[in-house]
């Protein structure tokens, strides 16, 4: 109750107008579509990796479709351009790939995917580059699912890999066993990790968040953690897409144990007509090298026909996250 009361304190303010808004229209559909961002500042630019739809047939429109990773850079943060894509390889990949998380250890990017399309069986997989761009696959892919059991069917979607405490936490999305509820776990690894199967140990034998609030509806997924004050903040999306999905904070002292902030969502769907009507969803947080921090979410208006990325800066006070208006700005 006293994270609630400090929230309403000093207030989440109306969302801002958005940075940007980037829709990779070279895809399937032809529209703009890009979903799940993840963006790291790495060797003097901006790197964003999405999930995008890609034709099996490029030559012929009717082929049918799979999920790939598209990866895109920026000066600024604002203006972006492609530059790359990550297609399915091998039998695991075989349906497709998407929701990536990154992270810079050792001058090389380290991307955590999902294997897409295969329900209960979807995991996470890793693969680590030296250009941002081009990625090798870990040979002990996927390298993370959860055990069965009452709480969770051992599906694993939606990754992000923070350094905490000495150790590497990993967030992901899975399904109760009726594959209905959408919910959060955690994995952990040692520091010296490199990040492949043998080293990841089920951190909870139950959910660390589930959707318990009316916003939330069915689903929680897609965690986005960030470090602030000696505290670990996670932004999640509630709900699924478009009905509308939003995004909401909870908090933790040690990795594990999750307090919501708010009753409320921190970014809500925008209004009638607004670009972002249908939801803004799938969160990253991202901390730039001078200490900002901006928000990056999907969104729409078409109930998901289209989807374009966008960023808002975040604020802090008092050790919590707000958002300024756009008559603040």
């Amino acid at each position: 109750m006293l994270i609630f009361l400090a929230l309403m304190f000093f207030g989440v303010a109306a969302a801002q107008t958005p940075r940007m808004m980037y829709g990779d229209a070279t895809g399937a559909s032809g529209m703009p579509f890009s979903k799940d961002p993840y963006v790291v500042n790495f060797k003097g630019r901006y790197l964003m990796y999405y999930s995008m739809w890609k034709l099996k047939d490029s030559n012929d429109p009717h082929s049918g479709k799979f999920l790939a990773i598209g990866i895109a850079q920026s000066s600024n943060l604002n203006d972006w351009k492609k530059v790359g894509e990550m297609l399915p390889e091998g039998p695991y990949e075989k349906k497709g790939l998407g929701a990536p998380g990154a992270l810079i250890r050792d001058g090389k990017v380290h991307l955590f995917y999902q294997t897409y399309g295969n329900d209960a069986k979807d995991a996470i997989c890793h693969a680590v580059s030296d250009d941002g761009i081009h990625f090798i696959r870990d040979a002990s892919n996927p390298i993370f699912h959860p055990k069965k059991s009452a709480w969770t069917n051992g599906r694993a979607i939606d990754a992000d890999v923070y350094f905490f405490n000495g150790k590497y936490f990993l967030y992901f999305a899975t399904r109760d066993t009726a594959g209905r509820i959408q919910k959060l776990g955690v994995a952990t690894a040692p520091a010296n990790t490199d990040f492949s199967r043998k080293d990841w140990t089920q951190a909870s034998h139950d959910a660390i968040l589930a959707p318990q609030l009316d916003w939330e509806g069915q689903c929680i997924e897609a965690p986005s953690i960030i470090a602030h004050k000696g505290k670990l903040f996670m932004f999640y999306a509630g709900n699924y897409n478009n009905h509308p999905q939003q995004i909401g904070v909870a908090v933790s002292r040690d990795g594990i144990s999750w307090e919501r902030i708010s009753r409320s969502p921190f970014l809500s769907n925008g209004k009638p007509g607004e670009w972002n009507e249908s939801e803004s969803g799938h969160p990253d947080i991202f901390e730039d090298s001078d200490g900002k921090t901006y928000l990056f979410f999907q969104g729409n208006k078409d109930n998901g026909k289209t989807f374009y990325l966008s960023n808002v800066r975040v604020y802090w006070k008092r050790k919590f996250p707000y958002l300024k208006s756009a008559a603040k700005r």
